[in-house]
């Protein structure tokens, strides 16, 4: 393991700091490393392999489709995008769909969506968005550009130009950044990397009632919490609250990489044309396969319902947990996303976890996240807790 460890450090542009561990294979929700160790996988490769690992039917549908094509570009149709686009549309209410290879090209999309939807009605190249402070959207020049951490920013300004930041949860904030040039304003239903922060319903209302009175569009970014992670299909649809435009990506292709953003007719019909957007990969034929028979498993084996039978008892388990230690402040999230507060840094205890078979992820540095496979189970919960509580005596 180590060889191949040091091997990586000498070719691999040093990006990551990775965990000292080379991943082999997966099985349900337990990876392998190549020695042999088993390890409890509550990350999903963020929040990514929503089935699990080793599903058959999806690998099968994978196998069948290589077999027959793999990529012919956007400049013909192809049968698998196409279905892809219909269920994709059915299971998130949206009118239009646009592939993409991954959720940061997604968010790249949107904006410029959003920034031709604003052109069109006064012909001005001068329009705002709004994001949020604490917000995660991607490491590609927009997508950095609205997201709500200056550390991740810094290095790389000026960004696109033009972002206000307002706080989450707070309307007057938002409001505070209106002006006439506002286009847009994007955040996540519940953000992830800035500390699992769920949007509160009256915030999503009044932003909807916002936008509505101004034309101002609203974007949501369903990047990781969407495909089903919070008990539905996409976390707005809890709230009753939909987006003008949404992105989509992780488990969207539970492993192969996909994305895509969606809008509704009007924003389609007064937005992007043909020249304006492309992309070479994005829904080819393969892509669309993974998109098809995820969705088709979604339904067959009833994820959506499982995860809001088992995500309530995962949230007792850390609740409980967050009662025996004081070094936890508090529990919070939502569905199969969760996180816990911590009075300080987590890499220990995520370190200790890794060498005792568990594999978690964090949220900034003082928050555990947990984004696990949506087809854990209560006894999954309970080997997790188990080991997690050792980690925090330890």
């Amino acid at each position: 393991m180590q060889e191949y460890i040091d091997e990586a450090e000498q070719s691999l542009l040093h990006t990551y700091n990775r965990y000292q561990v080379v991943l082999d294979r997966g099985e349900g929700v337990y990876l392998y490393d190549i020695e042999g160790k088993r390890y409890l996988d509550f990350v999903a490769g963020i929040a990514v392999f929503a089935l699990g690992y080793h599903n058959r039917e999806y690998n099968d549908a994978l196998k069948g489709q290589i077999d027959k094509l793999i990529h012919t570009s956007n400049y013909y149709y192809n049968v698998p995008a196409v279905e892809a686009a219909k269920k994709l549309k059915k299971a998130s209410g949206m009118d239009r769909v646009f592939f993409t290879n991954s959720g940061a090209e997604a968010v790249e999309g949107a904006i410029k969506a959003a920034r031709k939807y604003a052109y069109l009605k006064d012909g001005r190249t001068d329009h705002e968005i709004i994001a949020m402070h604490h917000s995660f959207h991607g490491r590609t020049m927009g997508a950095l550009s609205v997201t709500g951490n200056p550390k991740y920013r810094e290095a790389f300004e000026p960004g696109i130009g033009n972002i206000r930041f307002a706080d989450m949860n707070d309307f007057d904030s938002v409001l505070a950044c209106v002006t006439d040039r506002t286009c847009a304003v994007i955040f996540e239903t519940v953000q992830g990397e800035g500390g699992i922060y769920p949007a509160e319903q009256a915030f999503m209302e009044k932003i909807r009632a916002l936008c509505d009175q101004r034309d101002i569009l609203l974007i949501l970014d369903e990047i990781q919490c969407g495909m089903g992670r919070t008990g539905y299909m996409y976390a707005w649809q809890k709230y009753g609250v939909k987006p003008d435009i949404m992105m989509s990506a992780k488990a969207l292709g539970c492993g192969v990489p996909v994305g895509a953003f969606l809008m509704t007719e009007k924003v389609a019909a007064h937005s992007l044309a043909a020249g304006d957007h492309g992309t070479t990969y994005g829904g080819n034929p393969l892509a669309g396969a993974a998109i098809n028979k995820v969705l088709d498993l979604f339904e067959e084996n009833h994820i959506i319902e499982h995860v809001r039978e088992v995500a309530p008892y995962l949230e007792q388990r850390l609740d409980e947990l967050t009662r025996r230690h004081a070094f936890i402040a508090c529990r919070r999230g939502a569905g199969l996303m969760q996180g816990l507060a911590c009075r300080g840094p987590v890499a220990g205890v995520i370190g200790r976890a890794l060498e005792k078979g568990l594999i978690l992820i964090n949220a900034g540095t003082d928050i555990i996240r947990f984004v696990p496979p949506l087809i854990i189970t209560r006894e999954n919960v309970d080997e997790m807790i188990a080991i997690l509580d050792e980690c925090f005596e330890d």
